[in-house]
């Protein structure tokens, strides 16, 4: 991708350096809270070995593997021009990282990779172009999931060993698909985030395990913004610089 297509930006208060599109998808605040999650899981089951379904131009990949030096990260990716940036990303921050091109569609078995000790994911969160306003070609990607979320479930929990942990983050309004489409799974825990203390949850991220058998677990929410001067809570203010993580209490 020509230097005139993309913009440079960093994560994590500067640990991450960024290449991504002008135009098009670009890494949100639902990356971040993603790879803080992810990070903490990882640490407190002691994974070696995490997959990123959709992992773009390696937004949340490279946050994870910042605050996780020594779990083993790769990505599968769809899109080859975001592919080819994860990959430069990766090697520009001295990183790591695994970036496979594929389809999530295919079905993990068509991969021939062995099974991970956790999945996460930041999927499209549309399944049909007719559930919102067309979006800009660059960005339908990412915001339409063209084998529906059913699709990237199921690779999740086909993707984990047994006892393994899968994280998403997605709409509030699609809670009961995941855990009707996580079928393989249990002991559930749900984290909402909210924009504002007295607003609903728009997002929830939700943390299952293969074979679970614990009961289903709602914790208190994240608080985006406060209204004021800060942008976001001081909360998720030290998340973003990575100086806190989201952990699972």
């Amino acid at each position: 991708m020509p230097e005139t297509s993309v913009t440079h930006t960093h994560l994590l208060g500067g640990r991450v350096a960024l290449t991504q599109p002008a135009r098009g998808y670009r890494v949100g605040m639902d990356g971040a809270l993603l790879a803080a999650a992810v990070a903490s899981l990882a640490a407190e089951k002691k994974a070696m070995r995490a997959l990123e379904l959709g992992c773009g131009v390696g937004g949340a990949l490279l946050s994870l593997k910042a605050r996780a030096p020594e779990l083993a990260v790769t990505g599968i990716e769809r899109e080859a021009d975001y592919a080819a940036l994860a990959r430069r990303n990766a090697d520009d921050n001295g990183f790591a990282a695994e970036i496979i091109d594929g389809d999530i569609g295919a079905g993990f078995k068509s991969f021939g990779l062995e099974r991970f000790d956790l999945a996460f994911s930041n999927p499209p969160y549309f399944d049909e172009p007719n559930q919102l306003r067309a979006p800009d070609a660059a960005k339908r990607p990412a915001w339409i999931a063209d084998d529906g979320l059913a699709a990237w479930l199921d690779f999740a929990q086909s993707s984990v060993k047994d006892g393994g942990h899968i994280v998403f983050i997605h709409r509030a309004d699609r809670l009961g698909d995941i855990l009707t489409g996580l079928s393989k799974c249990g002991s559930f825990i749900i984290r909402p985030v909210q924009p504002f203390a007295d607003q609903d949850a728009k997002r929830v991220i939700v943390r299952a395990q293969r074979l679970g058998k614990a009961p289903l677990r709602l914790l208190s929410p994240l608080v985006l913004h406060d209204g004021g001067i800060r942008k976001h809570t001081e909360a998720v203010e030290a998340i973003l610089r990575g100086e806190a993580g989201l952990e699972w209490l």
